[in-house]
């Protein structure tokens, strides 16, 4: 049995952070851990209210987890102060693992999940120690300094935030810029997965599941470009299967 750890925040409507990281890396076949780095009172509609775990209990469950069942591989979503982010990264330096930074620094909804200084740590000290980032076009936009509104901004921009920190970077589509298709940076080279727009309003999650998707992958022992076109298909899948719970 492969293993995957996400350390995110709970969504407590069940349809983003760890529960739609837990859902998915079941889905697709593995044994799935978590690290909760804060409580979110949210739902389909918006985030009303965020509670951290303070860093010496966030260190205590990595501990406990890397200890006992050592996971194939990690996927970090929402992490919301620089604190937790370095407590974050201390861990891994020391266990060392295959890691999935999906940067959330907006839900779905429009709602901020994370203070200015902490996007400065992720750049030092997270996404130095990725295997791959995973950034929708805003998240991108801040990462790269750039504005995104074209195919040929997107791979310039992929190939910026890959170059600064030395990692491969999946530039997700969507946002309007064109349709569906996703871009991944990797080793000096881009390749587009090509999409078709599900029109699905339920979008709420999506970032959190294809991010653990990957991760999933990645345990499984697939290479990138493998686990990004698999996760690919099991989100398109995801959407297309028209889930409509909540507002």
């Amino acid at each position: 049995m492969y293993t995957a750890l996400t350390i995110a925040g709970s969504d407590s409507s069940g349809g983003a952070g760890i529960q739609a990281d837990i859902k998915t890396m079941t889905a697709n076949g593995v044994y799935a851990m978590s690290a909760i780095t804060a409580l979110t009172a949210q739902n389909t509609t918006g985030v009303t209210a965020i509670m951290e775990a303070t860093e010496e209990f966030l260190g205590e469950e990595l501990d406990n987890i890397f200890t006992d069942i050592f996971p194939d591989a990690v996927k970090i979503g929402m992490v919301s102060s620089s604190g937790l982010i370095i407590k974050i990264a201390e861990k891994l330096k020391e266990y060392d693992a295959n890691i999935v930074v999906d940067p959330v620094m907006v839900a779905t909804s429009g709602a901020r999940l994370i203070s200015e200084d902490a996007v400065s740590t992720l750049k030092e000290y997270l996404f130095p120690l990725a295997q791959i980032l995973t950034p929708n076009i805003p998240e991108a936009e801040v990462l790269s300094g750039m504005t995104i509104t074209s195919e040929a901004e997107m791979m310039e921009a992929a190939k910026v935030i890959g170059d600064q920190y030395g990692c491969a970077v999946l530039l997700k589509g969507g946002h309007k810029v064109n349709d569906a298709n996703d871009l991944l940076y990797h080793e000096g080279t881009c390749q587009w997965f090509y999409g078709k727009r599900i029109d699905n309003p339920n979008t709420h999650g999506t970032g959190c599941t294809l991010s653990s998707a990957i991760a999933s992958n990645l345990a499984k022992g697939y290479d990138l470009d493998t686990a990004v076109e698999q996760a690919k298909a099991y989100i398109s899948g995801a959407l297309a299967a028209m889930l409509d719970l909540g507002a």
